[in-house]
């Protein structure tokens, strides 16, 4: 079965034409008309039997086709990693999808968590007092955290640390896992800087942060934009999320 990502449209009412990828294979799939009639068919040349074709507009290919045979990834270590959430001019945004996180679970608060059934509030903390000199200074820091049906130990502790990240100024949002699939939102983190680059989170099967990989290539962050506006027009408040959530149980 294919993994299959969606790269772009020059629709503007969602439909074709499209560009998909394989995330395996590197194939580009290409959506679009069929050429069906007769005549044209007879001037294609080496189209073989179950072959399709189809007609897309040329910008289709040049705005949201591969403009290379295989992208390098570009790594960077954690320090420069954080000083993006200093240096960022006017938004940061983060999508979370993992059911937990081993940097959580190492932290002192989660064992609170697992006593108490509640976060502590750490405004103390370097990561929150910068975040509240950010949003205090006028830019947007949000994200959104994808939630299973039924929610993992880790989840809920992220839920009940919402409290923390609002109190510093972020737009925390959560969204059920069924409807960020209907929304195609992607299976990976991410942190948005500016609408102009993407740092990719990479981890390990036990769940630790190990590198992060910067994209700054316009086509591949304009992607990453549209999840993002996905991805808050399918979520909610995350203390609207932990009312539906009370209200299942």
């Amino acid at each position: 079965m294919r993994r299959i990502r969606f790269n772009g449209t020059d629709s503007k009412n969602g439909g074709c034409p499209a560009v998909h990828e394989d995330l395996d294979s590197g194939e580009i799939i290409v959506q679009g008309q069929s050429v069906t009639a007769p005549h044209d068919i007879a001037q294609l040349q080496h189209l073989g039997p179950g072959d399709v074709a189809v007609a897309v507009p040329r910008e289709l290919l040049v705005n949201h086709g591969p403009k290379e045979m295989k992208r390098v990834p570009k790594l960077i270590g954690l320090d420069e990693f954080g000083r993006l959430f200093e240096t960022f001019e006017h938004s940061a945004w983060h999508l979370e999808t993992r059911q937990g996180y081993a940097s959580d679970r190492e932290d002192a608060g989660y064992a609170e968590f697992l006593a108490s059934g509640e976060a502590p509030m750490d405004l103390d903390s370097d990561w929150c007092q910068n975040i509240l000199r950010q949003t205090t200074a006028g830019k947007y820091v949000g994200r959104v955290r994808v939630v299973d049906a039924s929610p993992t130990e880790g989840q809920r502790f992220l839920l009940s640390y919402a409290r923390c990240n609002a109190a510093t100024g972020e737009d925390a949002r959560n969204v059920w896992r069924e409807d960020a699939d209907l929304a195609h939102l992607p299976e990976e983190d991410f942190w948005l800087f500016d609408s102009r680059s993407v740092a990719v989170l990479r981890f390990d099967e036990q769940d630790r942060f190990h590198d992060v990989e910067i994209i700054t290539e316009p086509v591949e962050v304009l992607r990453y934009c549209q999840v993002r506006n996905a991805a808050v027009h399918a979520s909610v408040p995350y203390d609207q999320f932990a009312t539906q959530l009370a209200a299942k149980e």
